[in-house]
């Protein structure tokens, strides 16, 4: 087993993205005990990652300090949450579902500033959707 870095998970996710903002304001009501922070606030270094990272994808650093991006991300704190949530996120980790997830998880990203609450300070910089 791994030593523990951290009391408890951190989801970090794009602050600035209304989007993000109101996704992350759903996935609060998982019964998980999970810190949430924007990466503009988060000590990305501490947490093992960048800001190039964290704004192309959410992420989720579990408590020994590995780092889980985009739909892995969700999937971590879905098996956090436990019940039926722990078995639609053991789903997502488990090809081919996983390659799907990703699939979807790239597309939304990628047109978040389009979905509902997004803006356009939502949108990812061209570089980082043309290396998706």
């Amino acid at each position: 087993m791994r030593e523990s870095r951290f009391d408890k998970p951190v989801l970090i996710y794009d602050g600035d993205c209304g989007f993000c903002q109101r996704s992350v304001n759903a996935l609060k009501r998982l019964p998980v005990d999970v810190d949430v922070t924007a990466y503009q606030f988060a000590d990305l270094e501490l947490y093992g990652t960048t800001e190039e990272r964290a704004s192309y994808e959410v992420l989720w650093v579990d408590r020994s300090g590995r780092v889980n991006g985009g739909a892995q991300a969700i999937a971590r704190l879905l098996v956090s949450a436990g019940g039926v949530y722990a078995a639609a996120g053991w789903l997502m980790r488990t090809p081919p579902l996983r390659w799907l997830a990703a699939g979807v998880y790239r597309l939304i990203a990628n047109n978040r500033h389009k979905m509902p609450g997004g803006t356009a300070a939502c949108a990812l910089p061209p570089a980082a959707r043309e290396s998706a």
